[in-house]
């Protein structure tokens, strides 16, 4: 039998395949950080097999996760949601993804893409760290959202947003998908990253 990190509860088959297929697997593409850092956000105060397993239900809820949709949900789709039995139906969290969104595509216009934000952070880094649930880098990024409007993003759910998208790399070293082949590097953050801006041009 293959030995997975020790959080991964392998009587659920989709937690199993989330952590054999998406965890810690480097993206860049922006759809799919939106999609991550929407239902990261909905996992505070409760356990991401939670939020996975209602995954499905969120994607149709949220119309697969089209980002000019969720920016223009009125209060009517508010309620609608609120009336999900599918999803968790939080108020504040459901309120809170429709500002995120605005505040996530105004990061691509000043950026590029959200991407390009988030590189402006890391470094292009990649980090190999376990047992931790923040970081200097989910720190500062964690300030950076908050200070451009966006909730529910506080270092800890950003820490496990990074490590879903792989910027942070936390597959226990007895694990078997625990590796050097994607360049994974040791490191110990500047503290002075996040305070440099990118230009436009």
């Amino acid at each position: 039998m293959k030995k997975r990190c020790k959080w991964c509860n392998i009587k659920n088959k989709l937690y199993v395949k989330y952590h054999d297929d998406e965890w810690c697997v480097f993206n860049s593409d922006d759809k799919y950080l939106y999609e991550m850092l929407i239902l990261e956000s909905f996992q505070a105060g409760l356990s991401w097999e939670c939020v996975l397993n209602k995954r499905e239900n969120f994607r149709k809820a949220f119309d697969y996760f089209d980002i000019n949709k969720v920016c223009n949900y009125d209060t009517n789709k508010v309620q609608s949601l609120l009336e999900d039995k599918g999803i968790i139906r939080n108020k504040s969290k459901i309120i809170a993804t429709i500002n995120n969104s605005k505040v996530f595509k105004d990061i691509q216009d000043e950026f590029g893409s959200f991407f390009n934000y988030l590189m402006l952070f890391s470094k292009n880094v990649i980090i190999y760290e376990v047992d931790k649930s923040t970081n200097d880098l989910s720190d500062k990024l964690s300030d950076d959202l908050k200070k451009r409007g966006m909730k529910f993003v506080g270092s800890t759910i950003i820490y496990s947003f990074l490590q879903s998208i792989g910027i942070i790399y936390s597959h226990d070293k007895d694990c078997f998908l625990y590796s050097k082949k994607f360049n994974v590097k040791e490191v110990n953050y500047d503290s002075s990253i996040g305070n440099n801006k990118a230009s436009k041009n």
